[in-house]
């Protein structure tokens, strides 16, 4: 198997995993043909050589698909649950799928947890998006047929009142202080929650005593099931800092971007690498779903989609090489 092959599908394991998976589901109105045929299709298709391959490859995969599916009625709107961090995002990857396919996708953005509550008691979803990789992978735990796939990363960031003394390198001295006010999202319901505490437990690693007095003082003003919420029109994060909630508030990176194009005077202050705390990002089609739903899964893959998630900061490693 030579190299450029190999690289190739590796990259493309993602994309093939989605479409193998949905061809072995019996998903109604479809014919039954196995996974194994699908499998030889790609594999022949990966064999195309050139710099073009890996969008080769997709265009490939989605024609096998075409036919893998023959019957199926194409969604007039498939419903995407994405976490909140995805909104710009996933906003614009949805008015671009649907300029390339006149496929309407229907978005619903809030915290992940919540999300997956919502999923678990009936709610309609065809493509859910998480900020982390578990809450989908507890779907699949309790009968969802996956996969889970990585799509995107993000970073914690903290986001700074003009007033504060901080940098990279004070941050947790900073965070310690009894008088700052450290604002954080909701453990459990959000992930960003999740990653704090994380950054919390690195932090007792640093120096002795961190954790205890980090999580006893957080303020969880986010994210959460009662959680205000920000006027109609207005960045969260910015809302809650100008209203002087937090002095501090940790945040993924790409939030922390958007909260300064609406406060400029804020600050971000980039966690030191002792403490720095990565977020993965887990997409799932779920069952049921129709065929363009598979499509929209595929095109957040691909490099149209991963391009502009890297444009709203995110690390998309979906990208071909420059």
């Amino acid at each position: 198997m030579d190299h450029e092959f190999q690289e190739g599908r590796l990259k493309l394991a993602p994309v093939i995993g989605l479409v193998t998976m949905a061809a072995a589901k019996q998903l109604p109105g479809h014919q039954s043909w196995g996974a194994g045929e699908f499998r030889l299709t790609t594999i022949n298709w990966q064999r195309k050589k050139g710099e073009n391959m890996q969008r080769t490859i997709l265009y490939a995969l989605i024609f096998t698909a075409s036919f893998l599916f023959p019957t199926m009625t194409p969604a007039a709107e498939i419903n995407l649950y994405a976490a909140g961090s995805l909104r710009a995002a996933l906003s614009d990857v949805a008015k671009a799928f649907e300029q390339h396919t006149g496929t309407m996708v229907k978005g619903a953005f809030a915290p992940s947890g919540l999300l997956r509550q919502r999923i678990e008691k009936g709610e309609e979803a065809n493509v859910f998006a998480s900020a982390n990789m578990e809450h989908p992978q507890t779907l699949v735990n309790k009968g969802q047929s996956g996969p889970v796939v990585l799509f995107a990363r993000n970073n914690l960031c903290t986001l700074a009142q003009p007033e504060v003394a901080v940098s990279s390198t004070t941050l947790l001295e900073v965070m310690l202080i009894p008088e700052i006010k450290l604002g954080t999202s909701t453990p459990v319901a959000d992930p960003s929650g999740d990653y704090a505490w994380q950054l919390f437990e690195k932090a007792e690693r640093v120096r002795a005593g961190s954790f205890k007095k980090l999580s006893d003082k957080a303020l969880p003003l986010t994210g959460g099931p009662d959680s205000p919420k920000a006027p109609e029109g207005r960045n969260l994060y910015a809302w809650v800092m100008q209203e002087k909630q937090a002095d501090v508030f940790l945040t993924y990176c790409t939030n922390a971007v958007l909260a300064r194009k609406e406060a400029p005077e804020l600050q971000i202050i980039q966690v030191p690498p002792e403490l720095s705390v990565g977020a993965d990002y887990g997409l799932i089609v779920l069952d049921g779903s129709s065929l363009e739903a598979w499509r929209f899964a595929m095109f957040i893959l691909a490099p149209e989609g991963q391009k502009i998630l890297a444009g709203y900061g995110f690390v998309a490693e979906g990208l071909p090489a420059e």
